[in-house]
């Protein structure tokens, strides 16, 4: 079934969605991504060897702020009073990759689901420049929504 897109208004010009009249509710997204380096390259994110120190820390920090600026970056995204915005770094030794995920939450009229893949992205944009001078052919992959709650929508899992 094909939704209606909702950033286009009758004329087909771009539009900011009108969230007055919808209540507010409890949301939350979750959003994963990946990015493979060489093994080495992993081993000194791993040992906090690299000289621009604990790149973790720093990518953390980074996709927090990416989150909260959300708006700043995507034009029609509503600026929100996100209550919670965390990232989790997990290294992947066997994939050589590091996984990342984030969870926004708020309670609000509108979804935090471009929140939660801003964070990821900028993280994963944040290692890829604190770690490039270790390896220039690190790749950003599979970026994506895995699951939301809350809204009139309801709520919806990539897994089904």
């Amino acid at each position: 079934m094909l939704m209606a897109l909702t950033h286009i208004n009758q004329q087909g010009d771009a539009s900011m969605v009108d969230v007055t009249n919808k209540a507010v509710t409890s949301r939350t997204a979750i959003a994963e991504g990946y990015i493979y380096m060489q093994p080495d390259t992993l081993k000194l994110v791993e040992q906090h060897g690299m000289q621009k120190g604990d790149v973790i820390a720093v990518a953390r920090i980074a996709g927090i702020q990416a989150a909260k600026k959300c708006a700043d970056l995507i034009p029609l995204c509503h600026p929100l009073a996100l209550s919670k915005v965390q990232l989790d770094f997990e290294l992947q030794p066997e994939n050589s990759r590091v996984r990342i995920q984030s969870l926004c939450k708020l309670a609000g009229q509108t979804g935090v689901e471009m929140e939660a893949l801003t964070a990821v992205s900028v993280a994963a944009l944040t290692l890829f420049d604190m770690c490039k001078a270790a390896d220039k052919s690190m790749r950003i992959d599979g970026i994506r929504v895995l699951s939301k709650q809350g809204g009139k929508s309801g709520d919806w899992s990539a897994d089904g």
